[in-house]
């Protein structure tokens, strides 16, 4: 009797298994991200994509790419970069495609269902990728590829991938014994929750704070275009015949410009500055404290003396010592200026009848004062030649008369939210080059800031030509019921901006994913964005996009000569707050040891030590330094005055020799944009401009030569 038993549960559990699978199957043949995209240039399938589908995705391509990896193991051929590297390489292609449509919705459309996969998959990732640099078997393999590569007669790019995929296993633990390989993936598991979390906090804080105002005395001297704005989101919270403003920046920094109450100013502002800093449940103080010391323990870990260390070594300042140099040659000459707009706007607090010294909830307002008395120059006066529309098409514009790009919405394409748009770009042959979203407006689905990031990036496989995928997001001021999204001069520049990451990824022509489009060194990926700023602000570009929005008329050269004249204005501030937070940054990333208790205490003393004056607070406090925190700039916020440099010299290229020369924009698409990582950044810069990069540009533009 036991045994018929034993036999029926033996035969019942075998038919539950196969069941399970089969099941599995079915769920796998369904799952819209495992299967063939039939869209339009095979795009995300959006309309068809659910948050359950996520995680048996994820797992089905780690799955993948172990059975890849093993291939390669198991050859029994000799390692060559063909059947090593370059299968290496293409290994992961399915989970990468997974991996962009996930983290870019995790981005810019989240919800409680993609939190919480979030933080089951982000471990299950952090193993996979780790199991890969440390198996021993397979960097074996790489190794001896690596060992022998002057004698493979490689082209460049294949040389570039050789080398930093190397590279990649020596810093993924490869080398470490056994015992150091374990802590290391503690330490990355560890390392990915943090940051999620970082994150997650940063979102609920930008969402939860809400400054109420029910008194209309209190909205003196805000413009009606943020006032309407302010009472559009009350009426979306219920609170009908309120305004409510907001800790986004298009709410929070025009409030802090504008508003003629102090306290309202103050109370603003101090919420601002103490995101995620109240000792509660999304406060991020001891996770900070935690990823430092993680991170100071992996450095130490895998031979180098703090986390700058590691990070600085294949970026264009190889060290830490190249970074301070450089923002020591920029800080001094802007905190003498900012010290000078300290004390004009000190002298405006006096005359409105203030006793005590001016303060930083005060700078903006004042500041915004003496630009309209010295320059008569006003946001609001300019907001309505930037509608949202016209600045999209300006940036269209100059991107086809540089490199020939034209662009077509398509309504056909699935989109992941209804605020997103998708274009299709050609080139003037016709051709295909990339599909583009653009995303412009808050919610509370959406993380702050504005980004550029890829659905799928550029490469080639079997023969064929990948086209790539982006996405551009920002979080301008929504259109009101009597007007359209009218962006500040600065907003445009914004757009501008994430248009260059954008064209970054759009005119690539690489063979290897991981070395395309702005899979560059972060002080190097700031300069396609950073230089198409200069664009945007060009007189006779900004006659042709900047167009008032009832009457189409271009901007007045009146303005354009304001604009012009108040281009150094507050540059001591903008500077100042700007090299401030890379300080931080590199103060957190240098250390080698942590005891500290308190952050901000901490974050003052950093400050104090290279004399940001108090009346300024960094641009980021590191509560909510989500760059260096849960982003991808630690140690590298600098970039951007490392970029900065880069673009300034580059573009007195464009002046030198007109502003949409055909011979210098193909050297720069040819140098720059197309290339990736093909070569050493430094070699690429060199071959655009003919030497290498002068700071004189750049002191020039800051006002400080």
């Amino acid at each position: 009797m036991k045994k018929t038993f034993l036999i029926l549960t033996i035969i019942t559990l075998t038919i539950m298994i196969i069941s399970c699978k089969n099941e599995n199957k079915i769920q796998q043949s369904d799952n819209p991200l495992l299967a063939e995209w039939n869209t339009p240039f095979e795009v995300p399938p959006f309309d068809k994509i659910k948050d359950i589908h996520f995680e048996p995705a994820f797992e089905a391509a780690m799955n993948i790419q172990n059975e890849n990896i093993q291939t390669i193991i198991e050859n029994k051929e000799d390692p060559t970069f063909e059947n090593t590297i370059e299968e290496l390489e293409y290994s992961g292609l399915l989970l990468s495609r997974i991996s962009g449509v996930f983290h870019n919705l995790a981005s810019s459309n989240t919800n409680d269902n993609l939190k919480a996969i979030s933080k089951r998959i982000a471990p299950k990732l952090s193993k996979h990728e780790d199991e890969i640099s440390m198996n021993e078997k397979l960097f074996k393999k790489v190794e001896q590829v690596y060992m022998k590569k002057d004698k493979l007669g490689l082209n460049k790019e294949q040389n570039m991938l050789l080398e930093l995929t190397y590279k990649d296993f020596v810093k993924g633990g490869a080398k470490l014994n056994e015992t150091d390989k374990k802590r290391l993936m503690e330490i990355n598991e560890q390392l990915s929750l943090l940051s999620l979390k970082y994150g997650d906090n940063l979102l609920a804080e930008n969402n939860n704070y809400k400054l109420i105002i029910d008194n209309e005395k209190d909205l003196a001297g805000l413009p009606a275009s943020l006032t309407e704005a302010a009472a559009i989101t009350a009426e979306e919270l219920g609170m009908n015949g309120k305004w409510v403003f907001t800790l986004h920046n298009s709410s929070a920094l025009p409030f802090l410009q504008y508003s003629e109450n102090r306290e309202l100013r103050k109370e603003i502002q101090t919420a601002y500055v103490n995101k995620c800093n109240h000792n509660n449940d999304i406060d991020n103080n001891q996770i900070i404290l935690d990823l430092v010391k993680l991170r100071i323990e992996k450095a130490q870990l895998l031979g180098y003396e703090n986390y700058a260390a590691i990070t600085l070594e294949d970026r264009m300042a190889k060290n830490s010592e190249a970074v301070y140099n450089l923002l020591s040659q920029i800080w001094e000459p802007a905190l003498k200026v900012a010290k000078e707009e300290r004390d004009a706007y000190s002298n405006l607090l006096k005359k409105d009848g203030y006793t005590d010294k001016l303060q930083a909830y005060d700078w903006r307002y004042y500041a915004e004062k003496v630009r309209k008395e010295k320059y008569d120059l006003d946001d609001e006066v300019l907001r309505p030649y930037f509608k949202l529309e016209n600045v999209r098409d300006g940036v269209f514009d100059v991107s086809g008369k540089l490199f020939g790009l034209n662009f077509k919405k398509d309504n056909s394409i699935p989109v992941y939210h209804p605020d997103a748009e998708a274009y299709v770009v050609t080139n003037n042959n016709g051709d295909h080059v990339a599909v583009l979203y653009m995303d412009y407006h808050p919610r509370e689905s959406k993380r702050s800031g504005a980004w550029m990031s890829s659905f799928r990036k550029q490469y080639i496989h079997d023969g064929k030509f990948v086209h790539p995928v982006i996405t551009i997001n920002c979080n301008f001021t929504k259109p009101t019921l009597t007007q359209p999204a009218l962006l500040t001069f600065d907003e445009s520049q914004t757009l501008f901006h994430e248009f260059g990451h954008a064209l970054h990824g759009m005119l690539s022509e690489c063979t290897y994913p991981s070395i395309s489009g702005t899979a560059v060194p972060r002080d190097f990926v700031e300069l396609p964005s950073q230089i198409m700023e200069n664009w945007a602000s060009a007189p006779s570009v900004m006659k042709t996009y900047a167009r008032h929005y009832e009457t189409n008329d271009p901007i007045p050269d009146e303005l354009i000569n304001k604009i012009e004249a108040a281009g150094h204005f507050n540059q001591g501030f903008a500077t100042t707050e700007l090299v401030a937070a890379a300080y931080l940054d590199m103060y957190w990333h240098t250390l080698t040891q942590i005891n500290i208790t308190d952050v901000t205490d901490a974050e003052n003393k950093a400050m104090e030590e290279i004399g940001l004056i108090p009346e300024i607070v960094v641009r980021y406090r590191s509560s909510y330094f989500s760059h260096i925190f849960s982003g991808g700039y630690a140690a590298g916020y600098y970039s951007y005055t490392w970029s900065e440099v880069l673009d300034a010299d580059a573009f007195d290229a464009f002046e030198e020799n007109g502003l949409f020369d055909p011979e210098t924009a193909e050297s720069f698409r040819k140098n720059i944009l197309s290339n990736g990582h093909k070569d050493d950044p430094t070699t690429m810069f060199v071959n655009f401009r003919g030497r290498e990069p002068k700071i004189d540009a750049l002191l020039k533009r800051r006002g400080s030569k």
